[in-house]
């Protein structure tokens, strides 16, 4: 009998995780070695189990999945990481592929194309959901307004800056409260402040900018 590709999979919802866990252990060739609640937890583990592959969500409580992944690379250089997550926004694809993702796939997707990505990846390929390809192969040259939007970050006040970097990182307000210690509504409060100033309309504006600025390496 062959051996088993030995699987760490990291996600906050632990139902989901049960879900996923009982998905994989079905695959003849898959095996759930350890499971991980937080992006701490998920570096411990990945050091001590040394698994063949990773799965792993972006928003976890403490370190996100983008804070925690060149951590993991550097504990478990040989396991591959496929990143699987809820945001099927580019710049999150970009940033997860540039911080060293083997590849990366929508958890709405995960029932049919799970075992195809999984597979994908231990053959030394990238795999990318169908639905975003397109996105990645798109010029990543920043537009006519960065030099401007490099300016307007300079506006903004320390707190400010600290909380759109949490946002850009996946935080949720009420993470950003917790790591800050104010309140989840003075995020708010912050996080529409700052992107009102930077004239960024959505999040994927914001990640677009961090990203081009530097401010999602860890």
């Amino acid at each position: 009998m062959l051996e088993k590709i030995r699987v760490l999979l990291a996600d906050d919802h632990t139902v989901l995780r049960a879900g996923l866990a009982l998905l994989v252990n079905e695959m003849d060739e898959f095996l759930i070695e350890g499971e991980a609640s937080t992006g701490l937890n998920a570096i411990t583990l990945a050091e001590e189990i040394q698994p063949d592959l990773i799965l792993l969500d972006l928003n976890m409580p403490g370190l996100s999945g983008l804070e925690a992944l060149p951590i993991i690379i550097q504990k478990s250089p040989h396991a591959k990481i496929l990143i699987l997550t809820m945001h099927d926004e580019i710049e999150y694809l970009r940033q997860a592929i540039k911080l060293g993702a083997s590849g990366y796939i929508l958890k709405k997707a995960a029932d049919t194309e799970l075992l195809a990505a999984m597979r994908a990846v231990m053959q030394g390929e990238i795999y990318v959901h169908s639905s975003m390809t397109k996105g990645l192969l798109a010029d990543f040259l920043p537009d006519q307004k960065h030099d401007q939007d490099q300016d307007s970050w300079e506006t903004l006040s320390s707190r400010e800056q600290q909380v759109l970097r949490l946002v850009a990182l996946g935080h949720t307000s009420a993470e950003i409260a917790g790591q800050l210690n104010i309140s989840a509504k003075t995020v708010d409060t912050y996080r529409a402040r700052g992107m009102e100033k930077m004239n960024l309309k959505t999040r994927a504006a914001l990640v677009r900018f961090a990203m081009q600025r530097g401010l999602l390496e860890t």
